[in-house]
Formats: C-alpha cells, structure tokens, sequence
C-alpha cells in the first residue's frame, strides 16, 4: 500500500544485527549535500550550452517536469510495491520514496537504478540511433530524470560496495 506524504512508522532496528547503510557519521549527516553537488554538476554544464533542448518551448519543459518525475517514482513502486508498504515523503521541495520492504542487494539495486536506467541511459542510448525530431525531448527526458536521479545514483554506487549477499531495510544492512 502506498502511504502519501507521511514518514515511516518508528521502528527499534536492531544494531547489532543491522548496520547503518551510510556507516561514517559525517557523511550520513551531509549526504544530500553530495546529492545537491550532483544535482549542480549536471544541471550547470547543459544550462551554458546551447543544446538542441533550448528548441524545446519553456513552457512545455517546465510541463514535462511533473510527468517524468511521476514515471521515475512509478518504476521504484513497481520494484517493492507487492513486498512491502511504500511511503512517498517529502523535505521541502524534495520528494522520495521508502519502503518498509526488506530487499535483496539485487532488488535494492534495482529499486535504486530503474528509473535512471529507463529515463536517463535508455533515452540516450536511443538517441544513438535516432535522429528524428523527437530527439531535443529525448535529451531532455533524460537530462531532468538524471537530475532527479543524484541521489538514487549515489545510492546505487553505495549499494554497489556492500557485501554480496546483504538484506536492505529502512536505511540499514546486514550481510
């Protein structure tokens, strides 16, 4: 089931058990600003560019904002939505999901990449071999999916170091 704008419910993790996904403190406590640093990089270099996405009407890109965002949270539901509760929060602007799932290394890898691979790589990869009018929308699909992605990127390198047959929950580990 999918809660809508609430946090997780508290639970006692146990940590001897389970271990912090994120185990330095200080990198815990500043994460989204890494995410934010990402955020940046890649939103300065194609803003300074002059891209076929500036042939795209402003409004109409600030329109497709909103579906691509839907789409990307839609493909991590469709990863837990039948193994767990799913809560969409929010902190600010910032929306994201969480799960009350426990997951795989697999799973929770995928729970992290779909949306990046499907939105931001997969676009790209199309637009390979396509050279259409279609391919201002294409670059631009991926390039605001990619900017949503910073933090699912960065988790995804995260989940990538931790030991092959680790179980995933609500922000800790075991192996």
């Amino acid at each position: 089931m999918i809660k809508w704008v609430t946090k997780l419910p508290e639970t006692e993790i146990d940590t001897n058990e389970y271990k912090p996904f994120i185990k330095n403190q200080w990198f815990r406590e500043h994460y989204m600003w890494f995410a934010y640093a990402l955020m940046f990089l890649l939103i300065l270099p194609v803003s300074l560019l002059t891209t076929s996405m500036n042939d795209i009407p402003f409004l109409l890109r600030l329109g497709m904002i909103i579906p691509v965002f839907l789409i990307h949270e839609l493909l991590h539901v469709l990863v837990v939505f039948r193994i767990g509760d799913i809560y969409l929060t929010h902190s600010g602007l910032f929306f994201w999901l969480r799960s009350d799932a426990h997951m795989s290394k697999i799973r929770f890898l995928i729970f992290m990449s779909l949306p990046f691979l499907v939105l931001s790589v997969l676009p790209l990869v199309i637009k390979l071999f396509y050279t259409g009018p279609l391919v201002p929308y294409i670059s631009y699909i991926a390039w605001i999916n990619s900017i949503m992605a910073s933090s699912d990127i960065l988790n995804s390198m995260l989940i990538l170091i931790k030991p092959r047959n680790s179980v995933f929950w609500r922000g800790y580990y075991k192996c």
